[in-house]
């Protein structure tokens, strides 16, 4: 047999006292309330299963018939008197009233009505206890032990929860540190705590850009490569020597058949700028031609010292490598407010010959 639940209407085992889907008690069990105003009869013993055969009826008793009531006996009829003659100024005589029969007294005993014969009553059935079942094969309960059948929610004798809920992981530490310690509620202090937050990323930034040196260096080179570059033309080149026909100003005319062509190793190629700038990179083409073949029969340099000076008057030194094939070469600077640039040849090769050193081209990249 199973017992609805009162609240969520699920059912549930006759011998459980708490609904297996919502845990409402479910009251007591006719198992352990025997004879109980609720509890379900058993069957009879054995030897009580045949009811007793119902007794005959009685006769029924003969009920007297009712005497019937004497009639009220005839009025005496009203003899009228002779009239005599009258006196003088006589009274007048008022005739007197006959009396009624008085009603005889009823008798005391009222009629007997029939009466209903005699019912045969069962006999009442022996109460006996009934016998648990067995424990039910399922989880036991957490709390007291109890084996409860698979799907409930709730102990059948408890009611206390089968699956407890887990519970929350620890906060990290500066989940306990202010204002990140502040649970939100439908977005509340969210936009402040947002605020806060940027402020002090724009804090720092401003502070690791004006006060720390590497801060400001690490900015600047982050602009560098995320910006864009533009070519920046000197306004005034020269060289401490140079070959005949192959003046500074073949160096920065922007085509690679022409070069400007140094003597021998310590020349230096000098260009000035008339605003200053953030440099970002130098680019050098070597040798007489960008082909191959003519590349070689020229001395080109390889090795070159870059000295950046800048608008306060301080210098920055830079060693360039140069690889010995044509072709553009880069070394990347990162310096602002650069105003001057001097290129010192260090090192070539091909001088064999007697070829003046040649640089086809030098170009200057600032940051747009």
């Amino acid at each position: 047999m199973t017992r609805p639940c009162p609240s969520c209407g699920a059912a549930n085992a006759e011998d459980e006292d708490f609904c297996g889907s919502c845990g409402t008690y479910l009251g007591w069990s006719t198992r352990v309330r025997p004879g109980g105003p609720d509890a379900e009869p058993l069957a009879p013993a054995p030897e009580q299963r045949t009811a007793p055969s119902p007794a005959a009826p009685p006769e029924p008793v003969p009920v007297p018939a009712p005497e019937p009531e004497p009639e009220p006996e005839p009025r005496p009829a009203l003899t009228p008197e002779p009239v005599a003659p009258r006196p003088p100024a006589p009274a007048p005589v008022q005739p007197a009233r006959p009396r009624e029969p008085e009603p005889e007294p009823e008798s005391a005993e009222e009629p007997v009505g029939a009466v209903r014969p005699g019912v045969p009553v069962a006999a009442r059935p022996t109460v006996r206890t009934a016998a648990v079942d067995d424990e039910p094969d399922g989880e036991p309960c957490p709390s007291c032990g109890t084996n409860n059948r698979p799907g409930r929610t709730f102990c059948r004798n408890c009611a206390e929860p089968l699956k407890p809920r887990a519970t929350a992981a620890p906060l990290p530490w500066w989940r306990t540190r202010w204002p990140f310690n502040r649970r939100v509620r439908a977005g509340s202090g969210r936009l402040l705590r947002g605020s806060l937050i940027a402020l002090v990323i724009a804090g720092l930034l401003v502070a690791g850009f004006l006060l720390i040196p590497a801060g400001r260096y690490v900015v600047e080179d982050v602009r560098d490569k995320l910006g864009s570059t533009g070519e920046v033309s000197p306004a005034h080149v020269s060289a401490t020597a140079s070959a005949p026909g192959h003046p500074a100003k073949a160096a920065v005319d922007s085509v690679t058949n022409t070069y400007w062509g140094a003597p021998e190793v310590g020349d230096a190629l000098t260009a000035e700028f008339e605003d200053p700038f953030r440099l970002v990179g130098v680019t050098v083409h070597t040798g007489v031609s960008t082909k191959p073949e003519v590349f070689q029969k020229g001395a080109r340099p390889t090795k070159a010292d870059l000295t950046i000076t800048t608008k306060d008057g301080k210098t920055h030194e830079k060693t360039m490598t140069l690889a010995d094939k044509p072709g553009e070469q880069t070394l990347r600077t990162g310096i602002s407010d650069v105003v001057s640039i001097r290129f010192t040849i260090r090192e070539a090769t091909g001088q064999d010959a007697g070829h003046p050193i040649a640089l086809g081209e030098i170009e200057y990249f600032k940051r747009t």
